[in-house]
């Protein structure tokens, strides 16, 4: 039937209502704040110890935006490489014997094993400007963001149900279109919950970020990071309290307008055949469809979007191609091609360190790592037996999800920096040993990776397998062991790989505790790379930080990857 609205009345449809109108009015703010803020960006950087960073609280709202601004471009950018990097890996078996390994090498190197090589190559980018230094930032938070993301949408790329495979042959789909119609929507639930988690160990890092220091020269960018690193030098615990509190307006801001919809969004792609659990929406989303033109914005990009994940930009694969084995002699050739690239690496790596060092500092090194090491495994079963029930029962109600949600987030993000003054005047009144009371330091960077992924796979668990398992009346232990543990295990084995590597990578900031004049440091690879950095010995740096490779592949191959290969050949739905 031809569409007889009159004209007039379409046209009204367009026209803005009083919710635009308080919707563009936090839309042009942010803007305002945005232009006012990354306009510095592109300034004369000042002289390496000569940036004031103001302790008045006044100070806090620019500083926050800056730092936040910062952590949505390194967002961006972790988006982009888990797009690419975790999709290679997961469709090619041979990148991925390279690509894994790499990535798990990337995840425990930590921050400032990054900064000292990273922070000259983006000034000499930009010289005397400030965005080669705040590239540098931006890649610091990069680096503390981008792994979990990856391994989020690997796992959920290797566990892909196979009738949604058949579907999707039986449609011949290109590359492109399964990408957008069958991956990427699959990946989306947990994709959201590692996104946020993403954000908050940006948080976790913003100090070493933006109070850059690599040996006698220090970079300082104006953000929360260096207003807290400020704040410890001078022993102020008002200056500290006003922080946590900024960070918390900001973090509960960017749940309400970002994460909140977006996880509402991303439960219409769960995984199940029955209708699930309706759920309130959230109230920026509600916001968002009583505008017009906001609405019609939204729906333009949509329709954009979808016309993008439409195009054919690829034939569909080839059955046969897909069924015929692996040549055994390219398997073969490709093996002793990375042997060789890897064996090479490794004897740079020996030629360049063993210059300045000898045997003694390779012994001290790996006692160190098995020191740290001992601290991780420790923690690792605490964090599971402690966040594994908690996850599940709030990813199992909608309304607990939503109350957890900004909390998680804020737990998530609370720098282990500012406990420092904490744990500092702890040890020192009560004259216990650090090297034992700087460990709980360390949980704080690898609980949440692990809480995160049991949340997301308790909250993408299929509603008519709830409804089985209630039928049949199973309940206790055996629910357990034989419905939510196999459900949520592809997410739980992802959560711990990226908590090992995140708490390796802790290890830098929780075996160093400083405040004021006080040093505290615990044995370990952690503060030995620290305090390599602190020093400016570039050989000692690549010493730890091979070092901290080698313990963490060598884990993960004899753990988690074994847990992994059965959690996506025994658990996978379909």
């Amino acid at each position: 039937m031809a569409n007889i609205t009159a004209p007039a009345l379409l046209s009204s449809r367009r026209l803005p209502n009083i919710w635009d109108l308080g919707a563009g009015l936090v839309v042009f703010s942010a803007l305002i704040a945005v232009t006012h803020v990354a306009r510095h960006t592109l300034g004369p950087l000042p002289a390496a110890q000569t940036t004031t960073i103001h302790l008045d609280p006044s100070y806090l709202p620019a500083y926050a935006v800056r730092t936040t601004l910062r952590m949505f471009a390194a967002l961006l950018f972790s988006l982009i490489f888990t797009f690419t990097f975790a999709t290679l890996a997961a469709k090619s078996r041979r990148a991925a014997m390279v690509l894994i390994p790499l990535l798990d090498i990337l995840q425990s190197v930590p921050i400032l094993g990054f900064l000292s090589f990273t922070v000259v190559f983006f000034m000499n980018l930009f010289p005397g400007r400030v965005l080669g230094a705040e590239l540098a930032a931006i890649f610091a938070i990069f680096t503390s963001q981008a792994w979990n993301m990856a391994f989020s949408f690997y796992q959920s790329l290797t566990t892909l149900p196979s009738d949604l495979n058949e579907a999707a042959i039986s449609f011949r789909l290109s590359a492109w279109q399964r990408f957008w119609k069958l991956d990427v929507p699959f990946a989306m639930p947990g994709l959201v919950w590692n996104t946020m988690l993403s954000m908050s160990g940006g948080w976790f890092f913003v100090v070493a970020s933006e109070a850059i220091t690599v040996g006698n020269t220090t970079f300082t960018l104006p953000g929360i990071g260096s207003y807290v690193a400020t704040a410890l030098d001078h022993k102020n615990i008002w200056a500290i309290g006003y922080a946590i509190f900024t960070m918390l307006i900001v973090i509960l801001l960017y749940d309400q307008l970002l994460f909140r919809p977006l996880v509402a969004w991303s439960g219409k792609f769960r995984f199940e055949t029955t209708a699930g659990i309706s759920t309130p929406d959230p109230w920026m989303l509600l916001l968002i469809r009583r505008t017009r033109v906001l609405r019609w914005a939204g729906e333009a990009v949509g329709d954009a979007a979808s016309a993008l994940g439409r195009l054919r930009l690829k034939l569909p694969a080839r059955q046969a191609a897909a069924n015929k084995p692996p040549s055994k002699i390219i398997d073969f050739i490709w093996i002793v091609l990375i042997s060789a690239v890897a064996l090479l690496a490794l004897w740079r790596v020996v030629e360049y360190v063993s210059a300045s060092l000898h045997w003694s500092d390779l012994a001290t090194v790996l006692v160190d790592g098995l020191i740290t090491m001992l601290r991780v495994v420790v923690l690792m079963i605490i964090a599971a037996l402690v966040w594994v029930p908690i996850g599940v029962w709030i990813g199992l109600r909608p309304g607990a999800t939503r109350i957890a949600q900004p909390i998680a987030q804020f737990l998530a993000a609370f720098p282990a920096n500012l406990l420092f003054p904490i744990f500092v005047i702890a040890i020192v009144y009560f004259h216990v040993n650090a090297n034992i009371w700087l460990t709980p330091l360390m949980l704080i960077g690898t609980q949440w990776y692990i809480l995160f992924n049991v949340i997301a796979g308790a909250a993408a668990f299929p509603g008519d397998l709830k409804e089985v398992s209630a039928n049949f009346r199973i309940s206790g232990l055996l629910w357990w062991r034989r419905v939510i543990i196999p459900g949520i295990l592809p997410y739980f084995v992802t959560g711990a790989i990226t908590a090992s590597g995140g708490a390796w990578n802790a290890s830098i900031v929780a075996e160093v505790a400083s405040w004021g004049n006080t040093h505290l440091v615990a044995r370990g690879l952690g503060s030995y790379i620290a305090q390599a950095t602190t020093d400016g010995s570039t050989p000692r740096i690549v010493l730890g930080v091979a070092v901290m490779s080698g313990f963490v592949v060598l884990f993960n191959r004899a753990l988690w990857r074994p847990l992994y290969a059965y959690a996506t050949r025994r658990t996978t739905l379909g």
